[in-house]
């Protein structure tokens, strides 16, 4: 059966660094599940950490390129420019592909990201592929009210209705894909995939950390972003034509906080303080969705405050793998 391994926790877990680890332990690869190192020249502020004398190398045989670092191979870095739209289906698509390679060259896949809605994507399937975004739709319900999206929707589809959690009931973004989603399932233009796609036995390690200790770490990781050149990094993508509408700049932690910044409107003390407040912010969201996710497919969570906790994660893989 096939085997796949993944690693999910918030920012500033450590995950690729005990990914690296993991890969040289039980000859594995690293697929990112990062929703914005995909992208080229966004490399400071995301956390790539890419050493100095790391290569981007492509051959015949890869589907998209890849990395080396100390050996091990990164996939899923540096796929498309910043005013490209990549979606969870454009991931799905491109990292099926490199796991199905990996398995053929009998090594172990190992995904490791804080994207959990792209670690979903891969271990269920995408029910939206297929299904873009309709404007007149969404510029005709814009104006709408939660509670008269809600009837649009109930109308529709009841079922989809009942299937959402209460925070996206109120969510009008939320209620309007959902009603897309359900009109183009009743015109017959929606393609789902399946969640059992293939045999898959997956091993599912979220890594969590005490809120005061997340935060510090965080905040650590930011001072050393700057001091590594995260400013020049943002001035080096303007230069280039991106902007802060034209790109994914303007919705990219680390990078939106610089904005008011770069026009004038606040000391860049602020607008680190900002980043860090926003990086808080996205920890917690992420560690509600882990949880989710673990529970729903059986993982085991991790606190990286005990001292022994890669012991732990070591011996319950090679239970599982070996």
């Amino acid at each position: 059966m096939n085997k796949l391994l993944v690693i999910c926790g918030p920012t500033a877990t450590g995950k690729t660094r005990l990914g690296i680890e993991l890969a040289q332990k039980f000859n594995g690869e690293i697929v990112s599940a990062d929703s914005r190192q995909i992208y080229r020249g966004m490399d400071i502020i995301t956390g790539k950490d890419l050493p100095a004398d790391a290569k981007f190398r492509k051959n015949k045989e890869s589907i998209i390129g890849y990395y080396e670092i100390n050996k091990i191979l990164f996939w899923m870095l540096d796929i498309v420019e910043p005013d490209q739209k990549f979606s969870a289906a454009d991931y799905y698509s491109l990292a099926w592909n490199v796991i199905k390679d990996i398995w053929r060259r009998k090594k172990l896949p190992i995904v490791v990201g804080g994207t959990c809605f792209y670690i979903k994507a891969l271990l269920e399937g995408i029910e939206t592929i297929g299904v873009g975004p309709d404007w007149q739709l969404r510029k005709r319900l814009s104006s709408y009210s939660v509670n008269a999206l809600t009837e649009e929707l109930k109308r529709i589809d009841q079922k989809k209705w009942e299937s959402m959690n209460e925070s996206d009931k109120r969510n009008p973004r939320r209620l309007i894909r959902a009603i897309e989603l359900a009109m183009a399932k009743k015109q017959g233009i929606r393609k789902e995939i399946p969640k059992k796609i293939m045999k898959l036995n997956s091993l599912l390690i979220g890594l969590t950390a005490p809120n005061k200790v997340l935060y510090q770490r965080i905040d650590q990781r930011v001072d050393e972003r700057v001091v590594a050149g995260a400013q020049k990094e943002v001035e080096d993508l303007l230069k280039k034509g991106y902007n802060w509408d034209n790109s994914v700049l303007g919705e990219t932690i680390g990078y939106r906080e610089w904005r008011d910044f770069f026009e004038g409107k606040v000391a860049k003390e602020e607008a680190i303080v900002r980043w860090k407040f926003d990086e808080h912010a996205y920890a917690r969201r992420q560690m509600t969705f882990l949880k989710k996710l673990i529970l729903e497919h059986k993982g085991r969570l991790f606190n990286i405050v005990n001292e022994n906790y890669k012991e732990e994660v070591e011996n319950l893989i090679k239970d599982w793998y070996i």
